[in-house]
Formats: C-alpha cells, structure tokens, sequence
C-alpha cells in the first residue's frame, strides 16, 4: 500500500459551495490529521517511554467509514460531509486524513466534525505507530 495524494481543500470548497445543499450552509470546517512525531500513549496517557513515532501504518476500512458519514449525516443542520483517509506507510507530517463538513450554524458543525473524528479514528481506522 502506498500512501495518496492529499485532495485540494480549494477544491472540495469549491465543489462544497456548488452542491444544491450549498445555500442551507452557513458554516465549512476542515479537519486535517497529520502524523505527528509525540506516541499516542505519551499525548493520551502521558506514558513517556522516551521513543519517537517514525513511521505510522495506517489502514481503514471504506465501509465503516461510509456508514460513519451516513450517521453523521443524520444529525441536525448537517448538509455536506466530504473525507478523504490515507493508507500505507506515512512518516512525521504526512497527511492521516481531511474531513470537511457543512452546516447550517457553528455549533452543529463543530459537533459532526467532532462526532465523526471520533467515530473514524475509533471505529474505523487501524494505526501501527513504528517509533525509534
């Protein structure tokens, strides 16, 4: 598996604000994760073993991630949702995944941004953190 190409953010607002839901929306927000260098049990737990992330293997799987956009789209005032997940062997500051959402007003925006962050990197994705 080799990683992908990151999408343009331009674009997708682009194609967001030409979509027929585009005059219900008030508000985009982009997620963009990236492999950072700190182990998730240091930044999570603080378990600081003293080790560095190199690489991350990541892998998801397309269906759960689909049926994780399908419930977003069921929460009130939510009307676009575009994701795009990586795969392969990332390194420190390559592109985990882009996740952008529109709503009607701010606060509901923030919640399926966060609701389907959560659900994704949860539910849906497998990382293998290879540290030196």
């Amino acid at each position: 598996m080799n990683k992908k190409m990151p999408p343009s953010m331009d674009q997708w607002l682009s194609e967001a604000k030409a979509d027929p839901t585009a005059a219900k929306v008030g508000m985009y927000l982009v997620h963009n994760g990236v492999v950072r260098q700190t182990p998730k049990a240091m930044v999570r737990q603080g378990i600081d073993d003293g080790s560095l992330v190199r690489e991350l293997e990541f892998s998801y799987d397309e269906a759960k991630v689909e049926q994780a956009v399908e419930e977003t789209y069921r929460m009130e005032g939510i009307y676009y949702i575009k994701a795009w997940l990586n795969e392969g062997r990332l390194s420190v500051g390559d592109d985990i995944m882009y996740v952008l959402i529109g709503g009607d007003i701010r606060p509901r925006v923030i919640d399926a941004l966060q609701f389907l962050v959560q659900k994704i990197k949860t539910e849906c994705v497998t990382e293998i953190e290879q540290k030196s």
